[in-house]
């Protein structure tokens, strides 16, 4: 039977301490490597018969200010559709070189996920068929989902807070 503990022996059998982070965060397996890796363990996930993660759920990123060289994160969530097992996996990229290989090869629906992530967040995935943005304007020379700017000026005064719920 195919579970959390098996996933994780086989990623650690087959990239030995490259993959590392594993936790189980309400019970879906989540776990990352070096950004170099991605093709490489999306591959083995893929291809391997007994772990068959051959559904790409969604693919996204998120921004951490705070952590050095690791600024941002590309999270994939990949889905076994024969033994109905979800994980998550993560790559960190450096926010001034936000390379991360496509994985449209692998997986179709990466297409606009990754134009959508680079769109927002402006990871650069490396080999991607049409990279460019696809919901903000052309002309937009910013990534609006990095937290780089303060979510509400704290100086307003137009505006009552109790109707906001505080």
């Amino acid at each position: 039977m195919l579970d959390n503990g098996y996933i994780k022996q086989r990623l650690t059998e087959q990239f030995t301490d490259q993959v590392t982070g594993f936790d189980e965060p309400y019970g879906m397996l989540s776990f990352e490597s070096l950004k170099d890796l991605n093709l490489k363990v999306l591959q083995f996930l893929y291809d391997d018969p007994d772990l068959r993660f051959q559904f790409l759920t969604d693919l996204t990123a998120v921004h951490y200010p705070h952590q050095k060289r690791r600024e941002l994160a590309v999270v994939y969530h990949l889905h076994n559709l024969v033994d109905n097992i979800r994980i998550r996996y993560k790559v960190f990229t450096d926010i001034e070189n936000p390379d991360v290989f496509t994985a449209t090869k692998l997986f179709s629906s990466a297409n606009w996920m990754e134009r959508e992530t680079y769109d927002f967040y402006g990871i650069n995935f490396v080999g991607h068929p049409n990279l460019k943005r696809i919901l903000n304007v052309d002309e937009m020379n910013y990534f609006p989902m990095r937290k780089e700017f303060p979510l509400e000026d704290q100086t307003r005064i137009d505006k009552d807070d109790a109707m906001f719920g505080r």
